[in-house]
C-alpha cells in the first residue's frame, strides 16, 4: 500500500534562470530533489540524518529529464512525484512538472539505490520508504547496477 503525499510546489526565482531568461537546465533536476526532499519530510523521515552519510546512504544512480516547455522567472510550478520499486534495494522517482495553467512543462525520472556505509552494500529499501513505493512489475529483478 502506497502512501499518497501532497504535491510540492514553488516559485521560479531569478537566480534558477539563465542568460536566455529561461530556466537554467540543471534546475529542473534541483527542483525534482527540492521536491524529493519535501516527500520524505511528509513520511517523516528525519533529514538531518538521512542526508548525513552515516549507516544508510541512498545515492542517486541514473537522472534524466524530457523538457516539454519553458519554464520562466516568476513562473509557479507544481512537481508530483509517481514512486516505484525497482527491486529490494533500488527505487524509481517519476516527476511530473506542471506549470501554473496545469501544462506539463517537464518529465524527469531518478533512480536511487539503498547502501550501507562503510562497506556500500545493497541492503533493503528502508521504512516508511518503503511503504510509499509501488511494487515493482514482474520482470523487475535484484541485479547488479
Amino acid at each position: 500500500m502506497t502512501t499518497p503525499l501532497h504535491d510540492y510546489e514553488r516559485t521560479v526565482h531569478f537566480a534558477d534562470t539563465d542568460a536566455a531568461g529561461v530556466v537554467y537546465f540543471a534546475n529542473l533536476l534541483r527542483f525534482c530533489h527540492e521536491a524529493y526532499e519535501d516527500a520524505l519530510a511528509q513520511l517523516g523521515v528525519d533529514l538531518r540524518q538521512f542526508f548525513s552519510s552515516k549507516g544508510l546512504i541512498v545515492p542517486i544512480t541514473e537522472a534524466q529529464v524530457r523538457f516539454l516547455k519553458p519554464l520562466y522567472c516568476g513562473d509557479r510550478l507544481r512537481v508530483t512525484i509517481d514512486p516505484q520499486r525497482l527491486d529490494s534495494s533500488r527505487f524509481q522517482l517519476t516527476y511530473t512538472l506542471y506549470d501554473a495553467e496545469g501544462s506539463r512543462v517537464a518529465i524527469a525520472h531518478t533512480q536511487h539505490i539503498c547502501l550501507q556505509l562503510p562497506e556500500r552494500q545493497r541492503v533493503a529499501i528502508p521504512k516508511p520508504l518503503s511503504r510509499w513505493l509501488k511494487c515493482a512489475p514482474e520482470e523487475a529483478s535484484d541485479r547488479e547496477d
